[in-house]
């Protein structure tokens, strides 16, 4: 196999990068032949912070995920989040083109579908913002509106509903920086949560309507799909990293310890866990083992979930399509992992909940069927329905530095 065959997910969380290699069968499926994890402490709640030790992670993560699948990988489709990310909804309208073979009938075409997209995305940004992905929702065909694809029908006007995700320019500079550090390029920052939903959701999900959480290491990202279109994203600046934090904090171990007790010894639901079952911690500074109850370690981790959970669901009351959320709520991410997660967030959201975990793909899928592969997965099979096809992130430092000149020269003009 060459890397021109594959697709590839680099997911650059503030705790983990994990990359997952795919290729596409001819069966319109897509086999996962390769994977690597490395940690990282070169984030912060999304957002780069130290670059040499999140280019020394990414360049980790791919060599283990080339020597899985015997491949070389020069490109990826790498995943952005963080609580700087904002999203909008807009509406463009144009006048459908003459067509020549039929004068008397305007026939709407590809280039109209590009045009509509283009009016709609056609919003005033700060200086520092940049569009990250313009995803269509549905057309209207004067004034027929829930049309999904309009090419090929007649009508005079066409309008489109469109969901807009910016970021900041900074932030998404700094994650290509640091891939391109790593020796590889970038086809198209993916913001996350949206790379998800291709792993864990089904097209009923999204049809009928749904919540994705995916709760990272530093941020929980959310989004709402309702009748097979996104129409409302939003990331929050609490993750695993305040769970992880909380336990350091109430057992008086270090952080990286704390983790270690969260993962095999944490439960996010106190009332699940036996009172005399008891936990040995290992001491600090040359102390002795301590044994502590599980029980209550389980009280430390589940008002923090909560509070979490309870965050995410005041997201999601902003939106107006909180009410039609028939599909309930799907959680992922590495996070997710809690035991009795599933119980608390049915408790806080009042809806049906289950955990998501990559699913539809081939090969190795044993090795990523767990939640914190979710994003991975999702990055690969975006990639593969999106490929050339996207809005891939335009910033870059010249046309950041332009938007300012052009802004100040306005202000000049103004003044003067």
């Amino acid at each position: 196999m060459t890397s021109q065959e594959m697709i590839v997910g680099l997911d650059i969380g503030t705790t983990k990068v994990g990359v997952v290699i795919g290729e596409a069968d001819d069966h319109d499926g897509v086999s996962i032949v390769g994977v690597g994890m490395s940690p990282t402490k070169g984030l912060r709640r999304g957002v780069v912070v130290n670059i040499d030790r999140t280019v020394q992670s990414i360049e980790t993560a791919i060599e283990e995920a080339e020597r899985t699948a015997g491949v070389e990988i020069n490109s990826v489709f790498a995943g952005i989040a963080g609580d700087h990310i904002r999203s909008i909804n807009s509406r463009g309208v144009i006048a459908i083109s003459r067509s020549d073979r039929d004068p008397a009938h305007n026939e709407i075409s590809r280039d109209d579908q590009r045009r509509v997209i283009e009016a709609a995305k056609a919003v005033a940004l700060p200086i520092d913002r940049e569009v990250l992905h313009v995803l269509p929702q549905e057309y209207v065909v004067d004034d027929q509106d829930g049309i999904k694809d309009p090419v090929g029908l007649s009508g005079v006007r066409l309008e489109a509903d469109v969901h807009i995700i910016t970021g900041a320019v900074t932030s998404a500079q700094n994650i290509l920086r640091c891939v391109r550090r790593a020796g590889v390029n970038v086809k198209e920052l993916v913001l996350e949560p949206l790379a998800s939903s291709y792993a864990v959701l089904g097209e009923d999900e999204k049809e009928l309507g749904v919540a994705l959480i995916d709760l990272g290491g530093g941020t929980t990202d959310i989004a709402i799909f309702f009748g097979g279109s996104i129409r409302y994203t939003v990331v929050v600046g609490f993750g695993g990293e305040n769970i992880t934090r909380d336990i350091a904090l109430g057992l008086r171990t270090p952080m990286d310890q704390a983790e270690t007790i969260k993962v095999e010894y944490g439960c996010a639901l106190q009332s699940k866990v036996d009172e005399d079952e008891v936990i040995t911690i290992a001491g600090v500074g040359g102390r002795p083992t301590r044994e502590v109850s599980r029980h209550v370690l389980a009280a430390i981790i589940q008002p923090r979930v909560e509070e979490i959970l309870e965050i995410a669901l005041k997201e999601l009351k902003k939106s107006d399509y909180f009410d039609l959320l028939t599909s309930g709520v799907v959680i992922t991410g590495g996070s997710a992992l809690l035991e009795g997660t599933a119980e608390v967030a049915e408790n806080v959201f009042n809806l049906p909940v289950k955990i998501g975990v990559p699913r539809g793909i081939k090969g190795l899928k044993e090795a990523v069927q767990n939640p914190i592969f979710a994003t991975g997965v999702g990055l690969v099979l975006y990639g593969k329905g999106h490929l050339g096809n996207g809005y891939p992130f335009q910033g870059d430092r010249g046309r950041f530095l332009g938007r300012i000149f052009k802004h100040m020269k306005t202000w000049f003009v103004n003044f003067f």
